[in-house]
């Protein structure tokens, strides 16, 4: 489950994604200010409109969820008369990660494949980005993580290398100001490998 909140770019809804859809065969059910999200019976999301009367939200983007965030969800939907139980992982599928190694993909003129430190696990990653190279700290959306663009992170294999995870960009992670030019998010070193990142 990933929460997104970004007032300036689409107002003020909060999202919450919990599995990618397919747009053609989604299902909308309206709960007063709550959006249930389904494709095909299998839940995919809710969208809370009015979020900023029903909780206080200060960053645009990411939103870190905690158990008094889950608490206030399901808090909402009770004030909207939805009876889901909003059971979620709160595992963190935005991470900070080092890129520990890189080389050229040798399929590929334009892919590397990184080692990348996730403070637990290092795993691979293969990434189209021009800017990208070994020593710098990156938010990585592990595999399960939901972009704001409603992608799905999933195992791949790019010509041959296995992938498990996406280096983002500011734009892929939705946040405000983002550069236009391609390139990932390389991060400074007040961040910590493994922690959450939270915009």
């Amino acid at each position: 489950m990933q929460a997104f909140y970004n007032k300036q770019g689409i107002g003020d809804v909060l999202l919450i994604a919990i599995k990618q859809g397919d747009r053609h065969s989604i299902k909308e059910e309206r709960f007063g200010d709550v959006v249930r999200i389904t494709d095909k019976g299998e839940l995919v999301g809710y969208n809370i409109f009015r979020a900023s009367a029903y909780m206080k939200i200060t960053t645009a983007g990411t939103v870190q969820a905690d158990e008094g965030f889950v608490d206030k969800i399901r808090d909402i939907f009770r004030q909207n008369d939805l009876e889901d139980s909003f059971d979620v992982d709160l595992t963190p599928k935005f991470v900070v990660g080092y890129v520990k190694e890189k080389e050229k993909h040798s399929n590929a003129d334009k892919l590397s494949v990184c080692q990348v430190d996730l403070g637990e696990e290092t795993v691979q990653i293969v990434c189209g980005a021009p800017n990208v190279d070994a020593g710098q700290k990156v938010v990585v959306a592990k595999v399960g993580a939901i972009m704001p663009s409603g992608l799905e992170i999933k195992a791949g294999n790019l010509r041959g290398e296995d992938s498990f995870g996406m280096i983002c960009s500011q734009k892929e992670l939705g946040l405000p100001n983002a550069p236009e030019e391609k390139g990932i998010y390389v991060l400074d070193d007040s961040y910590k490998v493994g922690q959450a990142f939270e915009a």
